[in-house]
Order: C-alpha cells, then sequence, then structure tokens
C-alpha cells in the first residue's frame, strides 16, 4: 500500500465516531427598533406624514373648528404654494449631496426682470415673460457650471450667488416696487396664477396652486421614471461610484442646478399672482421656508434619499403649524420656535436612520 493509500484510512479511521453535524448560524429577527428603522429608511415620507396627521389633530382640539374651515384649509395651501414650488427645486440640488441658498433670489430677480421689462420698459408681456424664465434659468446653470466645473462646495458657491442676484435685484429695481394696478393695466398675465377657482363652502383653490401640483406631478416623473432622476439619485449618494458606473456627473450636475434655477423663475411668477406686485422685498424667507420644508420632508441632507412627496408634505407641515399656531393665539415668535424645533427633530431622524442602517 503506498503512502498516500495509508494515510487515507488512518484519516477516514479517525473520523470514525465523530460529530457528523452541519454547522449552522442562527439568524436573529431583527428587534422592533431595527424593524422602525428599515421601514422608515424604505419609506422616507412616513415620518412627515405621520407629523402632518399629528399636527393636524392637535390644532384640530386647540384651535377648534376654525381650523378645520374650508376657507382655512384652502388658506394654508395658497400660503405653501411658493414654498411647494421653491422646495421642489430645493429638493433636487439637496438629492445631489448639495444646497442651494440662492433660490429666493432667483425667484424675486426672476419676477423683477419680468415686471420691469413689461411695465416700465415697455416690451411685450410674453417676451418679458420668456426673459423672465430665462433668467431663472440662466442663474441655475452659472451655480451648476460653478459647483460641477469648477468644483466649488455648493455651500460657498450659493452663498455668493445669493449675494450677486441679490444686489442685481436692487440695481435693475431701483428698490421700486411695481404697484398691482400698473400690472394689471399692462401686463395682467404676470398676475393670472393669483386668479382662484370656488369649491364651494368657502374653499378655493388658485392656478398658482394648480401649477404647483403639475410641476411636483412633472418633477416626480422625472425623478422615478427616468435615466437622469436615477443619475441624480446615484449622484447624490456616492458620486465616485456613479462616475466608475458610467454616469456623467458633471452633466448631472449642471443640469439639475438648471432645472431648479428654472423652478425657481416659475415660482416667480407664482409669486407675482399670489401678493399682485413686484417688490424686491417680495418673500424674504422664501429660501429658509423651502429648505425647511425639503428637510422636514424626509429628504436627507446627505444626498441620495428623498421624494418630492416628501416635501410637497413637509411645505404643509410649515403652513399647518403656522396657521394652526395663528389660530389658537401663539405668539409668531413661538411660531418660529416650532418650526426650528421641527427642523432639529427632522435632521436628528435623518441622521439616527443613517447610523443605524450602516
Amino acid at each position: 500500500m503506498s503512502d498516500d493509500a495509508a494515510g487515507s484510512t488512518t484519516a477516514e479511521k479517525g473520523l470514525v465516531g465523530q460529530d457528523q453535524t452541519v454547522a449552522s448560524f442562527e439568524e436573529h429577527a431583527p428587534g422592533p427598533i431595527r424593524r422602525l428603522q428599515g421601514f422608515l429608511h424604505q419609506y422616507p415620507t412616513a415620518i412627515p406624514f405621520i407629523v402632518l396627521i399629528v399636527g393636524i389633530l392637535i390644532f384640530t382640539v386647540a384651535a377648534g373648528t376654525k381650523f378645520f374651515a374650508p376657507f382655512n384649509l384652502s388658506l394654508v395651501l395658497q400660503q405653501v404654494t411658493i414654498i411647494g414650488v421653491l422646495g421642489i427645486a430645493q429638493t433636487l440640488i439637496i438629492l445631489t449631496a448639495g444646497i442651494d441658498l440662492s433660490v429666493g433670489a432667483i425667484m424675486i430677480l426672476s419676477s423683477i426682470v419680468m415686471g420691469r421689462l413689461a411695465v416700465v420698459v415697455g416690451v411685450p408681456v410674453e417676451i418679458s415673460f420668456v426673459l423672465g424664465l430665462a433668467t431663472g434659468l440662466i442663474c441655475g446653470l452659472i451655480n451648476g457650471v460653478l459647483v460641477a466645473m469648477v468644483k466649488l462646495p455648493p455651500f460657498i458657491v450659493t452663498l455668493g450667488t445669493w449675494s450677486i442676484y441679490g444686489a442685481m435685484v436692487i440695481f435693475i429695481s431701483r428698490s421700486e416696487t411695481i404697484r398691482s394696478q400698473d400690472i394689471q393695466a399692462v401686463a395682467p398675465l404676470l398676475q393670472w396664477l393669483g386668479s382662484s377657482i370656488k369649491l364651494g363652502g368657502g374653499a378655493i383653490i388658485t392656478y398658482g396652486s394648480i401649477l404647483m401640483i403639475i410641476i411636483a406631478v412633472a418633477v416626480w416623473y422625472i425623478l422615478n421614471r427616468t435615466a437622469f432622476g436615477r443619475h441624480i439619485y446615484a449622484t447624490g449618494d456616492d458620486p465616485e461610484a456613479a462616475r466608475l458606473a458610467g454616469i456623467n456627473t458633471k452633466r448631472t450636475l449642471i443640469l439639475t442646478y438648471t432645472l431648479a434655477g428654472f423652478i425657481c423663475a416659475i415660482a416667480s411668477w407664482v409669486l407675482i399672482g399670489r401678493i399682485g406686485a413686484v417688490s424686491p422685498l417680495g418673500s424674504q424667507t422664501a429660501n429658509l421656508d423651502a429648505i425647511t420644508a425639503v428637510v422636514i420632508g424626509g429628504t436627507s441632507l446627505f444626498g441620495g434619499r428623498g421624494s418630492i412627496v416628501g416635501t410637497l408634505i413637509g411645505a404643509l407641515i410649515v403652513g399647518t403649524f403656522r396657521n394652526g399656531l395663528a389660530l389658537a393665539g401663539v405668539d409668531v415668535l413661538w411660531q418660529e420656535f416650532a418650526v426650528g424645533a421641527l427642523i432639529i427633530i427632522a435632521v436628528t431622524i435623518d441622521q439616527w436612520i443613517r447610523k443605524i442602517s450602516s
């Protein structure tokens, strides 16, 4: 017998009587916290939806029947229309792991261009309207080029362009407000989105609110049903992995910022319809309100996770809390306190979800 055969026989004899069971590893069922984290990670709009429902229940008790009056509910929708449109633009940017501090300035600059050209300069309103939209698009393009091609941090870029666009607002407008009567006489198209449809029971809905919903549906489709939308999520989640997968991340960023700028220009049309006039001081808090709506709506500040539906819910939360607190007689100071607390809570929950899922 060869040495190999002898060794094999000896090894087999040594295994006789040994335990023949196959090793197994028990899989422990995830605990309730882990299951909750998984659910919230899979459905990021769940938290803002729950917060909205809880807020409605609280203010129903605190403010009584006044809160659920049809006119008051339609008023909340009108109040959040501008925030909602700007929030959609901001959502696109934040999904790429960036942030745009200039969305409010772009909106006001576009409204100034529309109003000044149509009313003061005498340019036909159709051309003025198109040039106003082009202003927002160009502003967004500038932001995108500086972020993608020059590779500057989005925060720094948009902080700088916020100041630049704000200075252009003062320069072009000459710090003058164009009155509602003048716009109505020369360029009523600019105020059209402020027109409303009666729904019964005192409730109304403006064309601006309808346009907000249309924009939300269009952007939702882009994000969820097109390659460009998937590229936005991939770029925000891991830009290097997206680049290695064949995605042109620079082009994606430029297109995203340009689209956001165009949406901000549409928001300027909504703004004119809402306030009736064209003012360099219009909607000063819109920028921060838009970021608030996006963050409360479940979009992660670190990019790659979020939705347009969540942003609209976030805008409704902001409007609901402010309206409900006002009806309950709470001072404006504490209304802002409540909104600030919501932001901190939303970011804390986002950090918790990411920490557990990593």
